[in-house]
């Protein structure tokens, strides 16, 4: 296993945590266009029953064969340092930048649809029904406001699993889910205040939810290959309504430190028309970016002696 490939997986990590931090942008998308996803999907998978056999054995060797520590601890690694390093700066830019740094997030994902749909070029009428679909579903999903749901532990158990099955899938943010689910800000006073009864159950739903899903999503992908690819072009397409630059706030919430700060957000058409060059010029370097972190992750793929 070589540094730099563990050194590359840690700014993946950290790219990925990154997009975690902007509200719509999916680390899974990440993690798609720089190659790792699939190896992230059957990392996740190695924990499984047969693994958990091995812990209670206390057979470490045959614990580290299993489960790649060393990919999941450079990912994990990157990711926690750019939430940890970057939340306040993005926060930051948020507010002195929204429009260009929105446009730079709508570049890097419509750069990431054209290189999708380069590798699965060549579409048949059914591939255009998987796009459709899967772009306008996720379109309206993404532009639902905050629905009505049971304050119970259940509830509060499956909005957990929903949310990372989102987070999973290119394009769509699970921290959006919740904002939808209503549970968005029960989890951030639930973090602050350190209440940890709610978070167990929470953590719960992410337990179940990622474990089970992935083996959905990994087997589309080994089984239909194609069909996937094309409906998780769709899925980015839909979610491009998320980072479109322009927003009107409808809602807003107090944060931990008592800042006001938006909730929801509608779309709306510039005004403005030197605002639209520069988020032209922005939304082209997104797109550039997405060229680099696709040729960063040709080189990130594993060699087979690596974990």
């Amino acid at each position: 296993m070589g540094f730099f490939y563990h050194l590359r997986i840690a700014f993946v990590g950290f790219l990925m945590g990154a997009a975690d931090l902007v509200p719509g942008v999916s680390g899974g998308t990440i993690a798609f266009i720089c190659g790792i996803y699939e190896r992230l999907l059957n990392g996740i998978k190695s924990f499984d029953l047969t693994a958990l056999r091995l812990a209670v054995r206390f057979d470490w060797r045959g614990l580290g064969a299993k489960i790649p520590f060393w990919f999941f601890l450079s990912l994990g690694s990157g990711l926690v340092i750019a939430i940890f390093s970057l939340s306040k700066v993005l926060s930051g830019l948020f507010v002195t930048h929204p429009i260009e740094l929105w446009s730079f997030f709508f570049g890097l994902v419509l750069g990431s649809i054209i290189l999708l749909a380069r590798e699965t070029w060549r579409w048949g009428a059914t591939d255009y029904i998987a796009f459709a679909v899967a772009a306008l579903a996720t379109y309206w999903l993404v532009g639902i406001e905050s629905l009505q749901t049971p304050p119970t532990r259940w509830f509060l158990f499956l909005s957990g699993a929903i949310a990372i099955c989102a987070m999973i899938l290119p394009g769509i943010s699970g921290s959006y889910m919740l904002v939808i689910m209503g549970k968005y800000q029960l989890v951030l006073e639930a973090v602050s205040t350190r209440d940890f009864g709610t978070l167990a159950i929470f953590i719960g739903g992410i337990v179940v939810g990622i474990l089970s899903f992935v083996r959905v999503v990994s087997w589309l992908l080994r089984t239909y290959t194609r069909t996937t690819l094309i409906a998780l072009t769709g899925i980015m397409a839909g979610a491009l309504r998320t980072v479109w630059p322009w927003k009107e706030t409808l809602t807003w919430r107090t944060n931990s430190k008592g800042v006001e700060v938006p909730l929801l957000q509608t779309n709306i058409f510039p005004s403005d028309g030197s605002q639209v060059l520069i988020a032209v010029g922005m939304l082209i370097l997104g797109m550039i970016a997405v060229i680099g972190l696709s040729r960063l992750g040709r080189s990130a793929k594993p060699k087979p002696h690596q974990n």
